[in-house]
Order: C-alpha cells, then sequence, then structure tokens
C-alpha cells in the first residue's frame, strides 16, 4: 500500500489487541503493550510467560507468533505518529 495512515500509539495498541482477541490462536493474558516502528515495519511488544527459569514456553511461541503476524498485517498499512497521543 503506498499511502500508510498515520496512527497514534494508543490507537494502533487498541487494533491490534482486537485482532489478537479476535484469533483463533488467542490465549489468555495475550496482550501489546507497546509498539513502535523502524524502517516502516511496526515491532510489537508484550508479556511473554517465560517460565521460573526464565526460558520460553509454549506460549512464548504462541505470543512471539502472533506480534510477527500483527506485523505483517498492519505494517503495510499503518505508520506511527509519535506526535498523536
Amino acid at each position: 500500500m503506498a499511502n500508510k495512515v498515520e496512527i497514534s500509539i494508543n490507537e494502533l495498541l487498541m487494533i491490534a489487541n482486537q485482532i489478537i482477541q479476535d484469533n483463533k490462536d488467542y490465549a489468555e493474558g495475550m496482550r501489546a503493550t507497546s509498539v513502535t516502528e523502524k524502517d516502516g515495519v511496526l515491532i510489537f511488544k508484550g508479556e511473554y510467560f517465560l517460565d521460573d527459569d526464565g526460558l520460553p514456553t509454549a506460549k512464548t511461541t504462541a505470543v512471539f507468533n502472533m506480534f510477527k503476524f500483527l506485523a505483517h498485517k498492519l505494517s503495510p498499512e499503518f505508520t506511527l505518529n509519535t506526535l498523536l497521543v
């Protein structure tokens, strides 16, 4: 998409979290809590559900894949406007 829509971080997080909740791979507690942009790619972050030793769990993989999905889905459509609240 040639023309991306400028969007605030808060608005984009609302959209991303709705997509997460509506996704068939949603797991309890899965949520994007921050987003940045680098070279036109949106990078989503949130809880990664590590175990007590700090090692990844099955839920970690699901969250990583969800954030990757969001980047692929939303990066062509939106760009962050950090001046918007």
